[in-house]
């Protein structure tokens, strides 16, 4: 069993994951926008709007696949879901944080933790909220 995140946007899903991707690494998989699918979905008509937005599209980096779209309705920004990302080395952890901070809000800087690990947090600039932990050994803190 896997589980898979996937993300809804407002209409800047391409944006985003575009961000992440140059952030991250990796490749899309599949990339579908509303126009290359039927005018009527789930009984509701294809918004003239819609027709250049995502309406799927699969991202694989390392061994992580993340799905997103623009969805057909409003999705809301705030959430209770965070994005958790565990990584090997501090500093290239500290060099991808920071690239991915940008224009979004730090809600806890990179630091080192009571539970061995350097930690952050933060909302990036598409209200994605994210946490990056790497396990320190004893003779690196």
């Amino acid at each position: 069993m896997k589980l898979n995140p996937y993300l809804f946007f407002n209409g800047n899903c391409e944006e985003a994951m575009n961000f992440y991707k140059s952030c991250l690494g990796g490749e899309f998989e599949s990339v579908s926008y509303f126009k290359d699918g039927p005018d009527e979905m789930d009984g509701k008509k294809i918004a003239p709007e819609l027709k250049n937005k995502i309406m799927h599209m699969t991202w694989r980096f390392g061994e992580n696949i993340v799905m997103a779209s623009d969805g057909m309705e409003s999705a809301a920004a705030e959430s209770n879901i965070n994005l958790s990302i565990s990584m090997n080395d501090p500093n290239k952890m500290e060099i991808i944080f920071n690239r991915m901070v940008v224009d979004g809000v730090v809600t806890m800087p990179l630091n080192d933790t009571f539970w061995g690990a350097r930690f952050g947090m933060f909302t990036d600039k598409f209200g994605v909220k994210w946490m990056f932990n790497c396990h320190m050994e004893k003779n690196d803190q």
